[in-house]
């Protein structure tokens, strides 16, 4: 999150532009405790959005060979074994596709839930990159839920659980696909959130949700199965969420993607699934949004 002061030095303009635009409901914003708040990954789509200057094939066309987004165990793996390997960059589902629209990876990995249609997804993409000509691919569907320590000492079984029994929360970072749906569920749930303990700053990924469990520094998070099967954790089943690939139309067919595709099509990665526990495939490589 930036500033007034910190996003008026990032986009080169003085302060008071800022508060214009403010007024004008025309930049991304939040208030938080009478101060505004801008988040990062929101500006550079904005920015992204209102550029009139430069062709977009042209600026994304030399985008590197990094994966951002939304962390998953599977896809980890899977990069790894692809005849190319791709670097991973973590980032959250919505930072990610900001980096993404800003030319800075090859692939944004997400599953980002629309409270609206319940549909996970597609309009994050139509919203962030209308013009892009980009095609989102299922990677796998995912079971996501709360984990807690092995045995659950706290006889956690529900969100509701969370306040009654002053559970401790560690929660994901704005714009984490993993936030978006918690939040979403404690709605649902009848659960104000602004109730719950929650870890003085969240975590960045999955993995650290786990992590920090482990070592009982908080008592409660959400996150995927299979990270709570690495790292040996109790698991409270509590949704399953759709994880896509976000890619260029032109790079579709280039060797990197479609080296990892084709892995996905191995007796290999159905393996490394079931060890890893919570994923359904039967989509998996099928075309779910192709912008043009």
């Amino acid at each position: 999150m930036m500033t007034v002061h910190e996003v008026a030095d990032y986009l080169r303009v003085k302060e008071r532009k800022i508060y214009d635009l403010i007024n004008q409901k025309q930049i991304p914003c939040t208030r938080v405790t009478g101060k505004w708040l801008f988040p990062r990954y929101l500006i550079d789509m904005w920015l992204m959005q209102n550029s009139e200057s430069v062709s977009q094939d042209a600026l994304l066309r030399s985008a590197p060979e990094i994966v951002v987004g939304s962390h998953d165990p599977l896809l980890e793996w899977a990069l790894r074994e692809s005849g190319r390997p791709i670097a991973m960059q973590t980032t959250g589902s919505m930072e990610g596709l900001g980096r993404f629209a800003a030319g800075e990876a090859l692939i944004c990995g997400m599953h980002v839930l629309d409270t609206a249609s319940g549909e996970f997804n597609t309009q994050a993409i139509k919203n962030a990159l209308p013009d892009h000509g980009v095609v989102a691919i299922e990677w796998a569907w995912r079971q996501q839920g709360l984990i807690v320590a092995p045995g659950n000492p706290l006889e956690l079984h529900s969100l509701e659980d969370i306040t009654d029994k002053n559970a401790l929360l560690i929660d994901r970072q704005s714009g984490a696909g993993s936030r978006i749906l918690l939040d979403h569920l404690f709605e649902q749930a009848g659960v104000d959130k602004m109730l719950i303990k929650t870890t003085d700053k969240p975590a960045r990924t999955e993995i650290d949700v786990g992590l920090t469990i482990s070592s009982g520094k908080a008592d409660v998070g959400i996150a995927v199965a299979s990270v709570a099967r690495q790292l040996r954790l109790d698991f409270i089943p509590l949704a399953k969420e759709r994880f896509d690939l976000v890619m260029r139309r032109f790079d579709y067919f280039e060797s990197p993607i479609q080296n990892l595709l084709e892995l996905t099509r191995s007796p290999s990665f159905i393996e490394k699934a079931e060890e890893l526990g919570g994923y359904e495939l039967s989509g998996s490589g099928k075309v779910v949004l192709n912008l043009r």
